[in-house]
């Protein structure tokens, strides 16, 4: 996915500035793809330059508000329909387990109890975010809802896992 997309994905139900999609992205996107403001007005000024974003309505301080162009709906409709995923993942996470064992046994099963803990956080904050929704019927709503579902589940496999990979430590 591309911030790109993402930008073009959460502007097709109504027009916003980049304020409101920094807001989106914190409450929305962030466990998907996570987004900085500077990498979000970067990306919105490369988009209306593009001709996918136009600029539909401007206000005091500079603020602009952006709606979609019938070609950025066509593009995104394009990277949906006709552009493979990455499906390839590194994890930082992963390749420091595979090395645990030039650490002490204490050591590595320290290291996957932070990693539990730290998918424990992650998926409490998640369910927090699906109590504080107020979900509706609307396509983003909807989508938004199953890929936070991805993200609670996929959280609360890794903490298990974590758990579980601590107790196969051998001490020595």
């Amino acid at each position: 996915m591309s911030l790109r997309h993402a930008l073009l994905g959460l502007l097709v139900d109504h027009p916003a500035s980049g304020y409101d999609l920094l807001k989106a992205f914190d409450t929305s996107l962030a466990n998907v793809w996570p987004a900085t403001q500077s990498q979000i007005y970067g990306e919105l000024t490369k988009l209306a330059d593009a001709g996918l974003i136009v600029v539909s309505e401007q206000g005091p301080r500079g603020r602009k508000e952006y709606t979609l162009a019938d070609t950025g709906l066509a593009e995104l409709r394009h990277w949906l329909t006709e552009t493979e995923p990455q499906r390839t993942t590194r994890s930082d996470v992963l390749l420091r387990v595979f090395f645990l064992g030039v650490l002490t046994p204490q050591q590595a099963r320290d290291y996957l109890a932070g990693q539990a803990v730290h998918a424990a956080e992650l998926h409490a904050k998640l369910k927090a975010l699906d109590d504080a929704v107020d979900w509706d019927d609307e396509d983003l709503s909807v989508y938004g809802r199953i890929a936070l579902e991805y993200g609670q589940r996929f959280t609360a496999m890794q903490q298990e896992w974590a758990e579980w990979a601590r107790t196969q430590v051998k001490t020595r």
